[in-house]
């Protein structure tokens, strides 16, 4: 594992230097293309079949399940991003909904104010200063960035699912965690504005950065900060 976080690093420190932020435009838009017919054929459709005849709490059971597991992976991040009171409340939500909430079935640990965070290894970089480099769309993936294409090699060994040892079992987890995430954007297109391909890649970066400043967004008013002081210049 040591090996494999190295190797993340070397990787995205040696292509970081890249400036430009869609050198792959051309490439991309074809994959764009070809991942917006696949979900139109077949990922959407499938999605809402899923959500029409599931019962509202094996969806959420499953959600549970899975994101109960992705608790190893966003507690190993925050402890590396040096958020160590948030690293032990996701180590303590572990604990409590492996145990107490059936395998994860059941988010206990949220009832009770353990907090549930959203960490992965591209947050880990882009927090001690990694640039996000080269726009990447991957095939059936979607948006990414050159530093969370790589990033997703770690995270891959310290997902939830990893850690299922049943291969079947963790196969149909993980393509019912797919459509669970699908069908949560059900009807997102709607806000689409503009070119499709620009929208997407400009709301992926935006995205990603507030992702790793946990939502705190500088002000760029803070200096206006009494406008009363502004004559009128009617």
């Amino acid at each position: 594992m040591i090996k494999i976080l190295i190797i993340s690093f070397s990787l995205v420190f040696s292509l970081n230097a890249y400036s430009d932020v869609d050198p792959f435009e051309d490439i991309n838009l074809i994959t764009h293309n070809f991942n917006a017919k696949i979900d139109e054929n077949f990922s959407a459709p499938i999605a809402k079949v899923y959500v029409n005849i599931m019962p509202d709490k094996f969806e959420t059971g499953v959600s549970n399940f899975v994101a109960n597991y992705e608790d190893v992976n966003i507690g190993l991040n925050n402890l590396l991003q040096g958020k160590i009171k948030d690293g032990f409340s996701d180590i303590g939500r572990l604990l409590v909904n492996s145990t107490v909430g059936v395998l994860g079935f059941v988010d206990v640990a949220s009832k009770i104010g353990l907090e549930k965070h959203d960490e992965d290894f591209g947050q880990t970089l882009g927090y001690w200063g990694f640039g996000p480099g080269p726009y990447i769309v991957l095939p059936f993936l979607g948006p990414s960035s050159l530093r969370d294409t790589v990033a997703q090699i770690p995270d891959a060994f310290l997902g939830g699912l990893f850690f299922v040892e049943h291969e079947r079992t963790s196969y149909e987890l993980t393509l019912v965690d797919l459509l669970e995430t699908r069908a949560r954007y059900l009807g997102m297109e709607s806000l689409v504005i503009g070119d499709e391909y620009l929208f997407y890649r400009d709301a992926y970066f935006q995205n990603r950065e507030y992702e790793i400043l946990d939502g705190i967004i500088d002000d760029d008013f803070e200096d206006f900060e009494d406008f009363e002081d502004f004559e009128d210049f009617d």
